[in-house]
């Protein structure tokens, strides 16, 4: 199998070359040695051959079967709209095939824990581009913890709001807040990157509940949602996710029994670390390519047997904690 080779390089071909793929994550794949994309799938043919074109890939298909089903093709990167993930991560897992999948991992739990399954079954590596986990500031927050910096954790606090966009006051489609791809809305999309982030940090979620809303009825998807959770160490955490605020904001607050730890999840804001011996504010900012330490932990994964820290198990779990919270 292709993950198993030491002297050859990993091809990748990529289902969905849209924005995402753009920046964040295809080029991230072209700087890592040992990887390769050799082929781009697009629904759309002369975007998919623009797309090819544009960043010197070989090949280009309007059909995911054909790309899944390439005898030079290794590894499948899924960079769609969440609700054909289960489809196309399936094919992939049958077709015996090294998969990463664009966060969250489905639409549900259930999804989620069908495409774990299916690449169970097949002994194929699964990985879940929840980045965060790679990304230096959030590991400086994990070594922060884990030094006792801030005592033992007691809670953890999460606010993310944000105005009205302009898409959203248009009622131009956006599957982001179409509720048959994405039923919670922009909380599909952003907080299953925090809610992920925090089990890395803390340890799996084992209580959770939480209600959801539409308080602005601009689209089909809820805009408003809170939760309360415990994790398997008794750790406390709570949140709120509104999409219709005056203010923006993205502010976690990690409170210990000796001090106290303050970031955003999305913005390159300081890292701020509060205890007895003073203040330190780091500010540490992201690569280019922002999945480039994800995509080179992959690599050292699959070419020098590292455990990646985002997989199908962690991100299933995060599923289930989003289905807990929602209960759509």
């Amino acid at each position: 199998m292709a993950g198993t080779r030491k002297e050859k390089t990993i091809r990748w071909g990529i289902i969905g070359c849209g924005d995402v793929t753009e920046k964040k994550s295809g080029p991230a794949y072209q700087k890592t040695a040992g990887f390769e994309i050799v082929a781009v799938m697009r629904r759309d043919a002369e975007k998919a051959a623009d797309y090819a074109l544009r960043h010197g890939i070989s090949k280009h298909y309007i059909d995911a079967d054909q790309l899944i089903n390439d005898p030079e093709v290794d590894a499948v990167y899924i960079a769609t709209p969440p609700d054909t993930h289960k489809l196309y991560g399936i094919k992939v897992a049958q077709a015996g095939k090294i998969c990463c999948i664009e966060k969250p991992l489905a639409p549900n739990y259930e999804d989620s824990a069908a495409i774990l399954e299916a690449f169970t079954l097949s002994k194929t590596p699964l990985f879940v581009a929840y980045y965060r986990r790679t990304l230096p500031r959030f590991q400086q927050i994990k070594e922060w913890i884990e030094s006792n910096s801030i005592g033992e954790i007691r809670h953890l606090s999460w606010h993310l709001s944000k105005p009205t966009s302009a898409l959203d006051l248009s009622g131009n489609y956006n599957w982001r807040t179409d509720a048959k791809i994405a039923a919670a809305g922009y909380f599909d999309d952003l907080a299953s990157h925090g809610l992920d982030l925090f089990t890395y940090l803390l340890g799996d979620i084992k209580q959770v509940s939480g209600s959801s809303l539409n308080q602005q009825g601009l689209y089909t998807a809820n805009d408003a949602t809170t939760a309360c959770c415990v994790h398997e160490n008794n750790i406390t955490a709570s949140g709120s996710w509104n999409f219709g605020c005056f203010v923006r904001e993205d502010k976690v607050s990690i409170y210990g029994s000796g001090g106290k730890i303050e970031f955003s999840v999305f913005d390159e804001e300081p890292i701020i670390l509060m205890n007895a011996d003073g203040i330190i504010e780091l500010s540490i900012a992201h690569p280019e390519n922002v999945q480039l330490y994800h995509v080179q932990a992959m690599k050292e994964q699959l070419l020098a047997n590292k455990n990646h820290p985002s997989n199908g198990q962690t991100a299933t779990h995060t599923s289930w904690v989003m289905d807990q919270i929602t209960k759509l």
